[in-house]
Protein backbone atom coordinates (compact mmCIF):
# COMPACT_ATOMS: atom_id res chain seq x y z
CA UNK A 1 0.00 0.00 0.00
CA UNK A 2 1.17 3.30 -0.89
CA UNK A 3 1.22 6.27 1.86
CA UNK A 4 -0.88 8.84 2.13
CA UNK A 5 0.16 12.35 1.65
CA UNK A 6 1.43 15.12 4.11
CA UNK A 7 -0.17 18.94 2.59
CA UNK A 8 1.28 21.63 4.37
CA UNK A 9 -1.79 24.36 3.91
CA UNK A 10 -1.64 28.06 4.35
CA UNK A 11 -4.75 29.39 5.83
CA UNK A 12 -6.11 33.15 6.29
CA UNK A 13 -4.28 35.17 8.35
CA UNK A 14 -7.69 37.45 8.80
CA UNK A 15 -9.54 37.48 5.70
CA UNK A 16 -11.05 34.49 4.57
CA UNK A 17 -11.38 35.14 0.95
CA UNK A 18 -7.84 34.57 0.93
CA UNK A 19 -7.93 30.79 1.34
CA UNK A 20 -7.09 29.36 -1.90
CA UNK A 21 -9.26 26.96 -4.36
CA UNK A 22 -6.62 24.33 -3.76
CA UNK A 23 -6.28 24.81 -0.34
CA UNK A 24 -10.48 24.15 -0.25
CA UNK A 25 -10.40 20.93 -2.49
CA UNK A 26 -7.45 19.62 -0.08
CA UNK A 27 -9.40 20.83 3.09
CA UNK A 28 -12.24 19.04 2.06
CA UNK A 29 -11.04 15.86 0.49
CA UNK A 30 -8.71 14.81 3.26
CA UNK A 31 -10.32 12.49 6.17
CA UNK A 32 -8.07 14.44 9.08
CA UNK A 33 -6.61 17.77 9.34
CA UNK A 34 -3.90 18.12 12.05
CA UNK A 35 -4.42 21.61 13.48
CA UNK A 36 -2.96 24.00 16.63
CA UNK A 37 -6.12 23.84 18.03
CA UNK A 38 -8.76 21.87 17.32
CA UNK A 39 -11.76 24.31 17.98
CA UNK A 40 -10.69 27.31 15.87
CA UNK A 41 -9.92 25.30 12.92
CA UNK A 42 -13.43 23.97 13.31
CA UNK A 43 -14.74 27.53 13.11
CA UNK A 44 -12.82 28.09 10.14
CA UNK A 45 -13.92 24.92 8.50
CA UNK A 46 -17.48 26.07 8.95
CA UNK A 47 -16.81 29.44 8.14
CA UNK A 48 -15.42 28.02 4.80
CA UNK A 49 -18.43 25.82 4.12
CA UNK A 50 -15.78 22.66 4.44
CA UNK A 51 -16.94 19.87 5.65
CA UNK A 52 -15.46 19.15 9.11
CA UNK A 53 -13.10 16.01 8.96
CA UNK A 54 -11.43 14.22 11.69
CA UNK A 55 -9.19 16.90 14.10
CA UNK A 56 -6.42 16.47 15.51
CA UNK A 57 -4.64 19.18 18.25
CA UNK A 58 -0.91 19.71 17.40
CA UNK A 59 0.35 22.63 18.94
CA UNK A 60 4.30 23.51 20.74
CA UNK A 61 3.06 21.04 23.60
CA UNK A 62 2.19 18.06 22.14
CA UNK A 63 3.83 18.07 18.67
CA UNK A 64 6.55 15.48 19.69
CA UNK A 65 3.83 13.39 21.25
CA UNK A 66 1.50 13.20 17.86
CA UNK A 67 4.32 12.66 15.24
CA UNK A 68 4.27 9.08 15.00
CA UNK A 69 0.15 8.34 15.29
CA UNK A 70 0.69 10.75 12.30
CA UNK A 71 2.83 8.89 10.53
CA UNK A 72 1.21 6.25 10.86
CA UNK A 73 -1.92 7.39 9.69
CA UNK A 74 -0.04 8.97 6.81
CA UNK A 75 2.09 5.64 6.17
CA UNK A 76 -1.16 3.50 6.32
CA UNK A 77 -2.49 5.27 3.35
CA UNK A 78 -4.21 8.36 4.41
CA UNK A 79 -3.93 11.91 3.44
CA UNK A 80 -3.33 14.61 5.93
CA UNK A 81 -3.70 18.42 6.28
CA UNK A 82 -1.53 20.67 8.48
CA UNK A 83 -2.45 23.89 9.21
CA UNK A 84 -1.91 26.18 11.91
CA UNK A 85 -4.35 28.69 13.44
CA UNK A 86 -3.62 30.90 10.56
CA UNK A 87 -0.84 31.76 8.19
CA UNK A 88 1.29 28.96 7.02
CA UNK A 89 2.42 26.15 9.65
CA UNK A 90 5.80 25.77 10.74
CA UNK A 91 7.10 29.19 10.43
CA UNK A 92 6.94 30.39 14.25
CA UNK A 93 4.41 28.15 14.42
CA UNK A 94 4.27 24.16 15.09
CA UNK A 95 4.82 21.75 12.03
CA UNK A 96 8.36 21.65 11.67
CA UNK A 97 8.70 18.01 13.75
CA UNK A 98 5.78 16.46 11.85
CA UNK A 99 7.40 17.55 8.07
CA UNK A 100 10.52 16.41 9.17
CA UNK A 101 9.22 13.00 9.99
CA UNK A 102 7.60 12.31 6.96
CA UNK A 103 10.32 13.25 5.02
CA UNK A 104 12.54 11.42 6.62
CA UNK A 105 9.99 7.89 5.99
CA UNK A 106 9.62 9.01 2.79
CA UNK A 107 6.21 10.14 2.84
CA UNK A 108 5.21 12.87 0.21
CA UNK A 109 5.28 16.32 1.56
CA UNK A 110 2.77 18.92 -0.34
CA UNK A 111 3.21 22.63 0.25
CA UNK A 112 -0.05 24.50 -0.62
CA UNK A 113 1.15 28.31 -0.75
CA UNK A 114 -1.11 30.57 1.41
CA UNK A 115 -0.97 33.65 3.32
CA UNK A 116 2.39 33.99 5.93
CA UNK A 117 2.23 37.56 8.13
CA UNK A 118 5.95 37.77 7.82
CA UNK A 119 5.53 38.37 3.80
CA UNK A 120 2.33 40.27 4.00
CA UNK A 121 3.34 42.72 6.02
CA UNK A 122 7.39 42.97 4.27
CA UNK A 123 5.63 43.86 0.96
CA UNK A 124 3.49 46.64 2.35
CA UNK A 125 5.86 47.83 4.63
CA UNK A 126 7.95 49.99 2.31
CA UNK A 127 11.50 49.15 3.68
CA UNK A 128 13.73 47.45 1.45
CA UNK A 129 12.84 43.77 -0.07
CA UNK A 130 15.49 42.73 -1.93
CA UNK A 131 17.32 40.86 1.31
CA UNK A 132 15.59 40.20 4.48
CA UNK A 133 16.14 38.49 7.75
CA UNK A 134 12.72 36.58 9.34
CA UNK A 135 13.65 36.61 12.70
CA UNK A 136 9.91 35.91 14.51
CA UNK A 137 9.73 36.30 18.10
CA UNK A 138 13.20 37.44 20.39
CA UNK A 139 13.32 36.56 23.83
CA UNK A 140 10.32 38.13 26.26
CA UNK A 141 12.88 38.90 29.28
CA UNK A 142 14.44 41.80 28.66
CA UNK A 143 18.20 40.71 28.73
CA UNK A 144 17.85 37.85 26.43
CA UNK A 145 15.31 40.25 24.12
CA UNK A 146 18.67 42.95 24.14
CA UNK A 147 21.55 39.71 23.22
CA UNK A 148 19.08 38.65 20.68
CA UNK A 149 18.54 42.63 18.82
CA UNK A 150 22.70 42.53 19.36
CA UNK A 151 23.94 39.73 17.67
CA UNK A 152 21.74 41.28 14.41
CA UNK A 153 22.78 44.97 14.79
CA UNK A 154 25.06 44.70 12.14
CA UNK A 155 22.43 42.58 9.71
CA UNK A 156 22.48 44.45 6.54
CA UNK A 157 18.86 42.88 5.34
CA UNK A 158 15.56 43.87 6.68
CA UNK A 159 14.88 42.28 9.90
CA UNK A 160 11.21 40.40 10.68
CA UNK A 161 10.06 39.94 13.58
CA UNK A 162 6.77 38.67 15.52
CA UNK A 163 5.90 40.07 18.74
CA UNK A 164 3.17 40.31 21.27
CA UNK A 165 1.03 43.42 21.68
CA UNK A 166 2.57 43.76 25.18
CA UNK A 167 5.66 43.53 24.53
CA UNK A 168 5.88 45.83 21.35
CA UNK A 169 7.09 48.93 23.69
CA UNK A 170 9.69 47.17 25.79
CA UNK A 171 10.50 45.95 22.33
CA UNK A 172 11.20 49.84 20.53
CA UNK A 173 13.06 50.62 23.29
CA UNK A 174 15.14 47.82 23.51
CA UNK A 175 15.63 48.12 19.39
CA UNK A 176 16.24 51.60 19.73
CA UNK A 177 18.61 51.38 21.77
CA UNK A 178 20.54 48.84 20.24
CA UNK A 179 20.27 49.81 16.48
CA UNK A 180 19.83 53.46 16.93
CA UNK A 181 17.10 55.90 16.84
CA UNK A 182 17.51 56.75 13.31
CA UNK A 183 16.66 53.28 12.08
CA UNK A 184 13.66 53.26 9.70
CA UNK A 185 10.76 50.64 11.37
CA UNK A 186 7.57 49.72 10.67
CA UNK A 187 4.30 48.21 13.25
CA UNK A 188 1.95 46.38 10.97
CA UNK A 189 -1.01 45.18 13.14
CA UNK A 190 -4.03 42.93 12.31
CA UNK A 191 -2.89 42.22 9.03
CA UNK A 192 -5.65 41.36 6.15
CA UNK A 193 -8.40 42.56 9.00
CA UNK A 194 -10.95 45.05 9.21
CA UNK A 195 -8.34 47.61 11.29
CA UNK A 196 -5.30 46.39 9.26
CA UNK A 197 -2.49 49.30 9.84
CA UNK A 198 1.03 50.50 8.76
CA UNK A 199 2.91 52.63 11.74
CA UNK A 200 6.00 53.85 9.74
CA UNK A 201 8.64 56.06 11.13
CA UNK A 202 12.00 55.34 12.62
CA UNK A 203 12.50 53.73 15.80
CA UNK A 204 12.45 57.10 17.59
CA UNK A 205 9.18 58.13 16.11
CA UNK A 206 7.58 54.56 16.86
CA UNK A 207 8.63 54.61 20.47
CA UNK A 208 7.02 58.43 21.44
CA UNK A 209 4.39 57.32 19.72
CA UNK A 210 3.39 53.11 18.75
CA UNK A 211 -0.20 54.22 17.95
CA UNK A 212 -2.88 51.57 19.30
CA UNK A 213 -1.24 47.83 19.15
CA UNK A 214 -4.00 45.18 19.67
CA UNK A 215 -3.84 41.84 17.73
CA UNK A 216 -1.69 40.22 15.60
CA UNK A 217 1.89 42.28 15.51
CA UNK A 218 5.14 42.27 12.96
CA UNK A 219 7.70 44.39 13.20
CA UNK A 220 10.02 44.93 10.91
CA UNK A 221 13.23 47.27 11.20
CA UNK A 222 15.57 48.37 8.13
CA UNK A 223 18.91 46.47 7.84
CA UNK A 224 22.30 48.49 8.87
CA UNK A 225 23.71 50.99 6.39
CA UNK A 226 26.56 49.13 4.10
CA UNK A 227 30.05 50.17 5.33
CA UNK A 228 32.16 51.34 2.97
CA UNK A 229 35.54 49.67 2.43
CA UNK A 230 38.82 51.89 3.28
CA UNK A 231 40.86 53.11 1.31
CA UNK A 232 44.12 52.51 0.63
CA UNK A 233 45.34 56.11 2.20
CA UNK A 234 43.15 54.96 5.59
CA UNK A 235 44.44 51.42 5.68
CA UNK A 236 47.77 52.97 5.25
CA UNK A 237 47.55 55.03 8.21
CA UNK A 238 46.41 52.93 10.66
CA UNK A 239 48.88 49.82 9.17
CA UNK A 240 51.24 52.83 9.98
CA UNK A 241 50.15 53.22 13.31
CA UNK A 242 50.51 50.16 14.75
CA UNK A 243 53.81 49.29 12.98
CA UNK A 244 54.78 52.46 14.64
CA UNK A 245 53.83 50.73 17.79
CA UNK A 246 56.13 48.11 17.73
CA UNK A 247 53.52 45.41 16.25
CA UNK A 248 55.33 42.80 13.84
CA UNK A 249 53.75 43.22 10.21
CA UNK A 250 52.28 40.30 10.30
CA UNK A 251 50.42 41.19 13.70
CA UNK A 252 49.38 44.65 12.43
CA UNK A 253 47.87 43.36 9.17
CA UNK A 254 45.42 41.04 11.29
CA UNK A 255 44.67 43.82 13.96
CA UNK A 256 44.67 46.57 11.00
CA UNK A 257 41.80 43.96 9.31
CA UNK A 258 39.87 44.10 12.32
CA UNK A 259 39.57 47.74 12.69
CA UNK A 260 38.76 48.83 9.12
CA UNK A 261 36.92 45.49 7.44
CA UNK A 262 40.07 45.38 4.94
CA UNK A 263 41.22 42.14 3.84
CA UNK A 264 43.69 41.08 5.62
CA UNK A 265 46.22 40.27 2.70
CA UNK A 266 45.58 43.65 1.05
CA UNK A 267 46.92 44.90 4.78
CA UNK A 268 49.93 42.56 5.24
CA UNK A 269 50.91 43.46 1.90
CA UNK A 270 50.85 47.57 3.06
CA UNK A 271 52.64 46.28 6.04
CA UNK A 272 55.20 44.78 4.72
CA UNK A 273 55.89 47.61 2.02
CA UNK A 274 55.93 50.30 5.13
CA UNK A 275 58.21 48.41 6.93
CA UNK A 276 60.23 47.61 4.53
CA UNK A 277 60.59 51.50 3.75
CA UNK A 278 61.66 51.78 7.11
CA UNK A 279 64.15 49.61 7.20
Amino acid sequence: MSSGTLYVVGVPIGNLDDITVRALRVLRAVPLIACEDTRRTGKLLELLGVPRPQLWSVHDHNEAQRVAPLLARLEAGDDVALVSDAGTPAISDPGYRVVKAATEAGVPVVPLPGPCAAIVALSAAGLPTDRFRFVGFVPSKAEGRRKALVALAEAEETLVFYESPHRVEAFLAAAAAVFGADRRAVIARELTKRFESFQRGTLAELVADPGVVRGEVVLLVEGAPEVAPPTEADLATVVAGLLAGGLSPSRAAKVAAEQTGARKRDAYALALSLADAEA
